[in-house]
């Protein structure tokens, strides 16, 4: 199974975002790297708005997810609830 990943810039929005992913994709690993935050899973990775919202104590728009991304891997599934990230059908 292919392995999807998604880097972050490091700052202080990028860090709950990385916080609320790692709550819900508890088997992925994440690295942090000079300037960035990688995240990587087994198959597929969901970023989930309500979990964002949680961790930033107040409301987080998915599609704002464009502004400190700097790469994935993986195809997009992307909706007003979640990004995910998957290969295949997964």
């Amino acid at each position: 199974m292919a392995r999807v990943q998604i880097a972050f810039q490091d700052n202080d929005e990028s860090r709950y975002i990385v916080s609320a992913i790692e709550e819900d994709n508890p088997d992925s690993t994440i690295h942090y790297e000079p300037a960035l935050i990688r995240i990587e899973n087994e198959g597929s990775l969901q970023i989930n708005k309500a979990t964002v919202e949680a961790h930033m104590g107040r409301e987080w728009d998915v599609q704002s997810i464009h502004v400190n991304l700097v790469t994935l891997t993986g195809n997009i599934d992307e909706d007003d609830d979640y990004f995910k990230l998957a290969w295949g059908g997964q």
